[in-house]
């Protein structure tokens, strides 16, 4: 079990590097192993693809069988097929860039998105993390439960506009339930406004995914967010009365 819980640290701690591969030493200081047991474990993992290492062999980062795994995740996922032909929906009534993102402890995980033709990101979110408390997908999550799982705080701040403190949070989660839907003003991304819209599909157990719409702040009127708002309770409504039943299959958490 200790093997296992190590092998899975150290694949999160490349994972979370993202372009900055790690040396030997690092690795084994930062998961508090002898440098030796690190060695033979990145070896191990270089020859089943998952770590992967430079030609000198003294850098070691996430290994392409990461993203194969990854893959499987969002094709075998009932949830994901299901919404991805609404978040197209979305996309082309809007004209916006649309998410879907699922609850993962404190971030939420993005699993599908659809790219604005006049906002396209050069890095897709697809199978990236985000506080829940810095955009509209995890806000939205996070109204679904009730304040006392918020944690204490300081949050992590991305824009001066970040809500980094539990009262400051809480009594925006509190005006996203009155209304049914989050705001994120540029919160996560400077310039950038969203929208984000729980799935109650797994009722009446607390949402797990949301969907979002993202709008560059310099593009957005009051008509349009009025255009927003409507079109994405549209959509979540076609969702959640679309989503198949369990049908036998396993009850993921």
């Amino acid at each position: 079990m200790k093997s296992a819980a190590r092998t899975v640290e150290l694949l999160e701690l490349l994972a979370a590097r993202g372009d900055r591969p790690a040396r030997l030493q690092e690795l084994a200081d930062e998961l508090r192993v002898p440098r030796s047991s690190m060695y033979a474990l990145l070896q191990t993992l270089i020859s089943r693809g998952w770590v992967r290492t430079d030609i000198t062999g003294s850098l070691y980062g996430i290994g392409i069988h990461a993203l194969l795994t990854g893959t499987t995740y969002l094709d075998s996922d009932p949830r994901v097929r299901l919404v991805r032909p609404y978040l197209d929906e979305a996309s082309d009534a809007l004209g916006e860039t649309i998410h879907m993102g699922r609850l993962d402890g404190a971030d939420v995980a993005y699993l599908a998105t659809r790219e604005s033709h006049e906002y396209l990101r050069t890095i897709s979110r697809v199978g990236r993390r985000l506080p829940a408390h810095m955009g509209a997908l995890g806000k939205a999550l996070l109204a679904e439960r009730p304040d006392t799982e918020l944690p204490d705080g300081p949050y992590e701040r991305a824009t001066p506009n970040t809500r980094t403190d539990r009262a400051s949070l809480a009594a925006d989660l509190a005006t996203t339930r009155e209304r049914g839907y989050s705001t994120d003003r540029e919160e996560g991304v400077l310039g950038i406004v969203g929208f984000g819209f729980a799935l109650r599909y797994d009722a009446p157990a607390p949402a797990q995914d949301a969907i979002s719409c993202s709008v560059p702040l310099a593009r957005l009127t009051d008509e349009h967010e009025r255009q927003i708002i409507a079109v994405m309770q549209e959509i979540r409504a076609k969702i959640e009365a679309t989503a198949p039943s369990a049908n036998g299959a396993p009850d993921w958490r």
